[in-house]
């Protein structure tokens, strides 16, 4: 049964359509991650769904009883008229429980002065095992952990909401939600204002949800584990895939792989009669065979200017309009058979070049005996640290342990209040800045690039044009550029560098998923060394050969893959749960300074996710074997029997070559 459902949904603004036709459907227990590049209409499309905004045309049903409840990416206005501190806001969710409560101690009270009676008492028995069905015993119990798992420690409980920061709100409000319990979470971002250490305990906290949770998020990690379902909207909808997001990239690459295959069969089809036309065209044996030939291409073209070259291959009936399309003349037909083209529904994302311009030293960073912070205020110190050439160290922990700061006195910016730190030969150091402050908000696009790289400025605007600056947005002021806009303006300056040593700050803030992938490959490919600040764990898991976490004001140096740092953590530290380690791949990924290493990695993580998806599939099939059992659907039990052996020796052999490459 659906808890929610959508009919034809569609957002248009003038001539713009947002998204058209949207048949969308929300289980009981479903867990879909929403993706999208930025713009696409995720947020409008969440607004909608929560009734705090109207659809151009179509319907939004929700199931009778249930209840829904929507987290936005700020809320800054949330609390605005509550003057309740953080903790009686949350203890305000549980008003009957409380009353409950207050009942029971009168008749404790009343049974304790002498008021005592056999209706008195099984009065009292029947109200106490309903308030603890009720969890009244433990709510208050569940407020301390909630607030506590979001990062809302006992310092705020006492603090009016209306008195909290931006991000404080958007954690006080996902807390409230979270114990109101609806049957419909709807999540927008949900980890923007989240340290490492919370967003692990929400993805706990949303695996054992018992209803239905609705997450936009460009956190791939996150949506690794909590996902058990993708939705990608896309300029022309919503594309469905089972499995989280790592099930979600193989089944697009296989999606795009038949997309691929299906255009070159069909345009091999379609010049093969254009040529038969050709060659028959004025004979009048073969005439009219051609002419009708030519009739039915002119159909299959108008389709393809319709629909696409995959109505053809889906046998999709042609609408009356295409069928009663004028046919095209021979050289007509030739140029438009000539003009198909691979469809493409992969979104606008980055191009980013990151190339060193020449090799520095062996010893790229060395600090030791190192206090940082500022006078009067010390945040941690370095025992010993090192970082060698083609290497990346991941630097990991809580918001305002001083991550930045350490990059600061890393690059000079900041003296050390203790101890040196020394940076090697040949260095050249390409610094990202979190903040980006170093952009001069009274310039161009344009001219903030020249600013810093003498070129033609049709050169610049070709490599603007990489991270998406086309036109015009080239001539816009920085100062009114949004965060993304900002972080793609700082991408393009740095590739105009050459260095050898990044030292990146959250590089991916701002950037929706595809722009995050491009990044990714880039710096997977980058052959210097790395130093990065980063809430991407996906990103992190794929790049890091050292694991640097900020802990009880000191640095500590872990030496290996960030797989291998989860799995040493003793239990109990808020670390990913045992079934969802399973998601990271198997060996340490070490960068580009070891190709062989490296496609071992990304073979062996392709095959896991390959086997989540098989998973997946023998277990549906199984469930539709089950269901036919019951149904008395003889003939179609044949066929699903032969579907789920056939799906588990695929599984098997999945299996045997995992094994193999593991051991390997």
């Amino acid at each position: 049964m659906s808890i929610l459902t959508t009919e034809n949904l569609s957002v248009s603004f003038g001539d713009f359509d947002l998204f058209q036709g949207l048949n969308l459907s929300v289980g009981n227990d479903s867990k879909i991650g929403l993706i999208g590049p930025n713009g696409i209409g995720k947020t409008t499309l969440l607004h909608i769904l929560a009734g705090l905004s109207a659809p151009t045309s179509g319907k939004v049903h929700l199931a009778r009883g249930r209840r829904l409840a929507y987290l936005p990416q700020e809320a800054i206005g949330a609390f605005a008229d509550r003057q309740n501190t953080v903790y009686g806001e949350m203890l305000a969710v549980f008003e009957d429980l409380q009353r409950w409560g207050q009942r029971l101690a009168e008749l404790e009270q009343a049974m304790a002065s002498g008021e005592y009676s056999d209706e008195l008492l099984e009065k009292y028995g029947d109200l106490q095992q309903a308030f603890e069905n009720a969890g009244g015993y433990e709510y208050e119990v569940r407020i301390q952990q909630v607030l506590q798992g979001l990062g809302l420690g006992q310092e705020y409980w006492h603090m009016p909401v209306n008195q909290l920061s931006g991000g404080q709100k958007t954690r006080a409000l996902l807390a409230r939600l979270l114990l109101e319990k609806p049957d419909l979470l709807m999540l927008d971002e949900p980890t923007n204002h989240l340290d490492l250490e919370a967003v692990e305990w929400l993805e706990h906290a949303l695996s054992a949800w018992d209803g239905a949770v609705l997450i936009v998020s460009h956190d791939r990690y996150f949506l690794d584990n909590t996902a058990s379902a993708i939705w990608e909207m896309r300029p022309h909808g919503v594309q469905a895939y089972s499995g989280n997001y790592s099930a979600y990239l193989l089944q697009r690459q296989e999606r795009w792989e038949y997309t691929q295959r299906v255009y070159k069969e069909e345009k091999a089809r379609l010049l093969k009669e254009v040529d038969f036309i050709q060659r028959n065209w004025v004979r009048a044996s073969t005439h009219a065979r051609a002419l009708g030939l030519l009739r039915r291409l002119s159909r299959d073209l108008a389709v393809v200017d319709t629909y696409g070259l995959m109505a053809l291959r889906n046998g999709k009936k042609w609408s009356e309009m295409a069928l009663r399309v004028r046919p095209l003349d021979v050289v007509e037909a030739i140029r438009k058979v000539n003009a198909v083209q691979l469809p493409s529904d992969r979104p606008p994302h980055i191009r980013p070049r990151l190339a060193a311009a020449h090799t520095s030293g062996n010893i790229v960073l060395k600090a030791a005996s190192l206090t940082v912070g500022y006078p009067g205020n010390s945040l941690f110190s370095v025992e010993e640290a090192e970082l060698r050439r083609g290497e990346c160290a991941a630097l990991l922990g809580p918001n305002g342990a001083g991550k930045t700061s350490f990059l600061k006195t890393l690059l000079g910016q900041l003296a050390p209040l203790e101890g040196k730190v020394q940076l090697g030969a040949g260095l050249k150091t390409g610094y990202f800045s979190q903040a980006q402050e170093h952009l001069d908000d009274s310039r161009t696009v344009l001219d903030e690039l020249l600013a810093h790289q003498g070129m033609h400025p049709e050169e610049a605007r070709r490599l603007l044009a990489r991270y998406l600056f086309q036109g015009e947005e080239v001539f816009r002021q920085v100062s009114v550029l949004s965060g993304g806009e900002r972080a793609r303006l700082a991408l393009a300056i740095l590739a105009l560098q050459g260095a050898n040593f990044l030292v990146l700050d959250e590089p991916t803030n701002h950037l929706d998923i595809p722009s995050r992938e491009a990044l990714q490959e880039v710096l997977d490919n980058f052959d210097g060394t790395i130093l990065l600040v980063s809430h991407d764990r996906y990103l992190i898991n794929r790049l890091a050969t050292q694991v640097w976490e900020l802990k009880d004001h000191s640095l500590q140096i872990f030496k290996g893959s960030y797989r291998e740092f989860i799995l040493q953590r003793p239990s109990g530290s808020g670390q990913v749960a045992k079934e969802q380690r399973a998601l990271l791949p198997s060996k340490p990924l070490v960068r580009k300074d070891s190709v062989a290493a490296h496609h071992y990695a990304a073979a062996l993580a392709t095959l896991e996710a390959r086997i989540h998806h098989q998973e997946s599939a023998v277990q549906r099939l199984a469930g539709e074997l089950q269901k036919a059992g019951q149904e008395g659907a003889y003939e179609t039990i044949q066929v699903l029997s032969w579907k789920v052996a056939q799906a588990q020796v695929k599984l098997d052999n999945l299996m045997t070559e995992w094994e193999k490459l593991a051991s390997g």
